[in-house]
């Protein structure tokens, strides 16, 4: 299968701006979207992920991060729907190998912007639909 086109996107991937970019949209974009992005962020950092499987989370969390998506996300709620359809693609593909530590991690720092009843939210309904 070929990697689909964010991949083009993947140079403007950085550790800090995807950060700054999460902290800046967490509340906007749900629980939900928070999530899936630091797990795939977490994920980036261990050693069980294949160049491959990198290569796909970078592309994915560097479109999150790129001011050229398909939908702006200038657009409330909408805008950022196909973000969120690009972490899930990638999500799925490399969910075998995320480890509970991975989620722990990714759990704790949602904790810092959302509610114990959002992150339960976030936590149990990943792949679910919004």
């Amino acid at each position: 299968m070929d990697i689909p086109d964010f991949m083009s996107h993947s140079s403007y991937f950085s550790a800090n701006d995807f950060l700054e970019k999460i902290s800046n949209v967490a509340k906007r974009a749900g629980s939900k979207f928070v999530y899936a992005s630091l797990i795939l962020y977490y994920t980036l950092q261990s050693d069980r992920v294949s160049k491959r499987e990198k290569a796909l989370i970078i592309g994915a969390l560097g479109y999150l991060i790129s001011p050229f998506d398909v939908i702006p996300d200038a657009y409330p709620i909408v805008g950022l729907s196909d973000d969120m359809a690009v972490l899930l693609f990638v999500l799925r593909r490399v969910w075998t190998n995320i480890d509970p530590d991975i989620q722990l991690k990714a759990k704790e720092k949602l904790a810092r912007w959302f509610d114990e009843d959002e992150m339960e939210e976030a936590a149990d309904h990943l792949f679910e639909e919004e």
